[in-house]
């Protein structure tokens, strides 16, 4: 399919935004341009691939399967561009070292490939040594100094905060359900509305700790069926209506691994986004590589 004439840079940006903040309103905001904008840029979109790239919902939108698709590749024409744009702030091909690492499972698994994939380009002699490690474990060595960087699901971390946090991300959490489930009926859905239906409960990565400290700030508790720390499993589960979940957009995907679909709703109640981001000891400063990593990080992901 060759690309049609009409399509635009702006075009793709807008749809972006949109899929990524789930309204276009938000969108509207954050790119500064009316929500009317946004709508007729999302429909020119929609015709000129023979495609409908969201379902519309009464509190916002959502991907369809195809827009998915879609937007994984979007995202990747994006973030090219821009890295082409801010490769001359960084002293690419010049700076030797090794970054100290270490990465929960949800980071390593489903944010952090596709940007280290991006840094090398940008500093291909520095060497990042990874490590798989949970939250405790990362922050005990970012605090005595065995890594140099901690990236994990900061919005889990305890206060008073010793180390220093910046957010990458917050990825919104939503309602993950099969494509039949009786929740779809409703207009809007409730955390109240998904309480007694059977609750898949993702434990990795402190997931039942964070699930239920908003579970319990609206004096509701998960009706929950099953506990696993396989995304994979739930995914499977959900799909084949043995219950629903409440997890981030950044984990999401439309289909189990046995292609059967996953539907997701936004919730009504204010439930917390999930903070990726990255954690440093304050009081020493960091290696010319770590600090690299750390600025590309920070201006890959906007903050």
């Amino acid at each position: 399919m060759q690309i049609p004439a009409n399509m635009t840079l702006r075009q793709l940006r807008y749809f972006a935004e949109a899929a990524e903040l789930g309204q276009f309103s938000q969108a509207a905001r954050k790119l500064h341009v009316s929500q009317s904008v946004i709508t007729t840029a999302v429909a020119q979109l929609e015709a000129s691939l023979g495609l409908r790239l969201f379902d519309r919902m009464p509190h916002g939108v959502v991907l369809t399967v195809e827009g998915h698709r879609f937007h994984q590749h979007v995202r990747h024409i994006l973030d090219t561009l821009q890295d082409a744009l801010s490769e001359p702030m960084f002293l690419a091909n010049t700076l030797p070292g090794t970054v100290r690492v270490g990465a929960s499972y949800t980071v390593l698994g489903y944010f952090l490939p596709s940007l280290l994939a991006r840094f090398k380009r940008s500093y291909p002699q520095v060497e990042i040594e990874l490590v798989d490690m949970d939250r405790a474990a990362i922050e005990h060595g970012v605090n005595t100094g065995t890594l140099d960087l901690g990236l994990c699901i900061i919005s889990n971390m305890p206060q008073p905060y010793v180390l220093r946090r910046q957010v990458l991300i917050r990825s919104r959490r939503q309602l993950w359900l099969a494509e039949s489930h009786p929740l779809l009926q409703l207009p809007v859905i409730g955390v109240a509305d998904v309480a007694p239906y059977p609750y898949i409960m993702l434990t990795v990565d402190e997931g039942q700790e964070s699930a239920l400290r908003y579970w319990q700030a609206l004096g509701l508790q998960p009706n929950v069926a099953f506990r696993t720390s396989s995304l994979e499993a739930l995914r499977g589960m959900v799909a084949y209506g043995f219950g629903v979940s409440i997890l981030s957009d950044m984990v999401y995907r439309p289909w189990s691994l046995e292609g059967r679909r996953i539907d997701v709703r936004t919730l009504t109640d204010a439930v917390p986004p999930m903070e990726v981001g990255l954690i440093w000891r304050p009081d020493e400063e960091l290696s010319a590589p770590a600090r690299a990593l750390h600025q590309f990080l920070v201006f890959a992901c906007g903050g």
